[in-house]
């Protein structure tokens, strides 16, 4: 089977292994590499001595493995959150947004209650949490169920009214009156997640790998999981099928976004203790990177997560040497192109070819 893209003619090949494929996405991630040993040479910045600052603030230690699962932690959620859409061939962008419509929730949760019992407040603060991301996730999955409306769109564009209503409440009824910032009163004790090994990782940590492995079990055990996978895989069949596509776009949608949100209660809840501004170093656009790396799997969602982790916490020990942070989102850039170029031609003999019309075309220039 062949497909036709101008002069180029793509011919599926036989399907990779998965051994295969695991060499094909280690090799882009070591030429990734090569490409940022390139730039910081041309930067006129050490390659080895660079790359030995990231390795060790990121994998050197106890606490530089914390951080680096501090920083994974929400990739795994927001990560998830796009690979279980993209499952059913739904492209959630607004990962963000939901993200941030978590953390809004979950903080609206600590203000209202905060003498509760801690395990209470916080078991109400996940709830608040999943509710959140899930409700910003709902207009665009009944706008595509119902009338087609293309979801790339709509939950890009809400990504932004999210972000700046919590802007809104941070610089207004939700501002901290004793402080000269536009921060909400920091949290009570008993919404702040558990600290764990004394050091900045917290319990959210579990949540998020909790979160991986439910939704494996969900995708692979179940009834409907099966109907997800084949909707995404052949949505004629499908219909023929009698499966109900609309409600399962509607349903896809809602665990998508409640997944973003549980990664805004562990920020504010864990990180931060209070919302404030740009809460988000932009993890939800990160995540569209860890599941496309990923190949949309969650149990290599959690592997990509640790690794584009390190990558921000090697990014932040680069920046106090010197070295400016555009680096590491090259990498990730650079990680990604790659990786997709290698899967591609991995999947595919891609040939040029000239349509009979251009070689006829062509003859009939040259003929005299």
């Amino acid at each position: 089977m062949s497909t036709r893209v101008g002069p180029l003619v793509f011919e599926r090949r036989a399907l990779p292994s998965n051994r295969t494929m695991t060499l094909v996405r280690g090799g882009a991630v070591f030429l990734a590499l090569l490409l940022g040993a390139v730039i910081l040479l041309a930067g006129g910045y050490p390659v080895i001595g660079s790359y030995e600052t990231m390795a060790a603030s990121a994998f050197g230690s106890g606490d530089a493995f914390a951080e680096t699962l501090v920083s994974a932690a929400p990739l795994i959620l927001t990560g998830l959150a796009v690979a279980v859409a993209a499952r059913m061939l739904l492209w959630n962008i607004g990962a963000e947004g939901q993200l941030y419509m978590g953390a809004m929730l979950a903080s609206a949760v600590a203000f209202t209650f905060p003498g509760w019992p801690r395990p209470l407040l916080l078991v109400l603060m996940v709830l608040a949490g999943l509710f959140g991301g899930a409700m910003w996730a709902l207009g665009p999955g009944l706008l595509r169920a119902r009338l087609g409306v293309n979801e790339i769109v709509t939950t890009l564009m809400l990504n932004f009214v999210a972000i700046l209503w919590v802007d809104y409440l941070i610089h207004g009824r939700w501002r901290d009156p004793e402080i000269q910032f536009p921060l909400s009163k920091p949290f009570t004790e008993s919404a702040t997640l558990p600290s764990l090994f004394g050091t900045r990782l917290h319990a959210g940590i579990f949540l998020a790998l909790a979160a991986a492995f439910v939704i494996w079990l969900m995708l692979r055990q179940t009834r409907w999981g099966y109907e997800v996978r084949v909707i995404g895989e052949s949505p004629s069949a499908a219909r023929y099928a009698g499966m109900p596509t609309q409600r399962n776009i509607v349903l896809i949608m809602l665990l998508s976004g409640a997944l973003a949100g549980l990664a805004g209660m562990g920020e504010v809840s864990g990180i931060v203790h209070h919302i404030q501004a740009d809460i988000s170093p932009g993890y939800g656009y990160t995540g569209i990177i860890v599941a496309t790396l990923a190949r949309f799997a969650p149990s290599a969602v959690v592997i990509a997560a640790v690794l584009f982790g390190a990558l921000q916490v090697g990014g932040f020990a680069l920046q106090t040497a010197g070295v400016p942070p555009s680096i590491v989102e090259i990498l990730q850039g650079a990680i990604l192109f790659i990786t997709v170029g290698a899967e591609v031609l991995a999947r595919f003999r891609i040939s040029y070819r000239r349509s009979p019309e251009e070689r006829g075309a062509i003859g009939g220039e040259a003929a005299p």
